[in-house]
Order: structure tokens, then C-alpha cells, then sequence
């Protein structure tokens, strides 16, 4: 059987405004004010790239999850999750070591229990964020 390569691409853009702050935006989506964080002389109450980071993991376990518990007919009546990710200097770079994801699924019946611990198993072994972390970073720079 005969697979076709599937690329797709995703564009942001980022603006300064002042300070250590800035907007991110993507064509079609509310804009979001992001800045540096606290800790690195940044700004409270902004979100910063490390937190974008962590959640973005968070969100593509959510989603995963969403899709393979749809397909396998699992019923929950919530998803709730958690995440905390792991920064620290590692050989004079800062690098996140880990990042822990907390979900918790309501089932509407108990006894799909084991099924849901194998979806959502499934959903982070195919997370493709969580699959990606650990990533080659190309720099391509204009300079005006």
C-alpha cells in the first residue's frame, strides 16, 4: 500500500512592543501578549515561551487523547490536565529535563478503567508535540 507523505506547515509571527514584552500572532487566531518570564527579569502575568512550551505539550496530549478516545468509543464526562516542566542549566545552557503531564479522565462507567489507561497511553506515545521535544533547531536570520 502506497503512503503519500503528509507535510504541514504552521506560521506565527512575533512583534516587540516594549520592554521584554511582545505580541505572537497566527492569521485567523487572537493575538497573545508574551514576554520573558520573572525569573529571567521578565514580566508577571504574561505568558512566556517556557510556559507556551509545557502546555504546548499538554495540549497535543489533550487533543491526542481526544481523537483515539473518540475512535475507540471511550465514554468520560470530563478531562482535566495538568503539566509541569523541568528547566535547568545544563553544560552552561538552560534546557527543559522533564515534563510531567497529570491528566484526569471521569469515565462514565468505571469498568472501561483499564481502557482508558491504555488510551491515554496511546495518546502520549503518539503525541506529536511530546514527540518532538527534543528537536533540531534551524536559525534562519534576516537582518535589516
Amino acid at each position: 500500500m502506497e503512503q503519500k507523505n503528509k507535510v504541514y506547515m504552521y506560521q506565527t509571527a512575533v512583534k516587540w512592543t516594549e520592554q521584554r514584552k511582545g505580541v505572537m500572532s497566527c492569521a485567523g487566531k487572537p493575538d497573545v501578549q508574551v514576554a520573558t518570564p520573572p525569573e529571567f527579569k521578565g514580566h508577571e502575568g504574561m505568558w512566556s515561551p517556557e510556559d507556551l512550551f509545557v502546555a504546548s505539550a499538554n495540549v497535543c496530549l489533550m487533543t491526542t487523547f481526544l481523537a483515539v478516545a473518540e475512535r475507540a468509543g471511550l465514554a468520560f464526562s470530563s478531562y482535566e490536565s495538568t503539566a509541569e516542566g523541568r528547566l535547568e542549566l545544563v553544560e552552561g545552557k538552560f534546557q527543559f529535563t522533564a515534563i510531567t503531564l497529570k491528566p484526569t479522565i471521569t469515565l462514565k462507567s468505571a469498568a472501561d478503567a483499564g481502557k482508558a489507561k491504555e488510551l491515554i497511553e496511546k495518546a502520549e506515545a503518539n503525541c506529536l508535540i511530546s514527540n518532538s521535544m527534543k528537536a533540531t533547531v534551524t536559525l534562519e536570520p534576516v537582518i535589516c
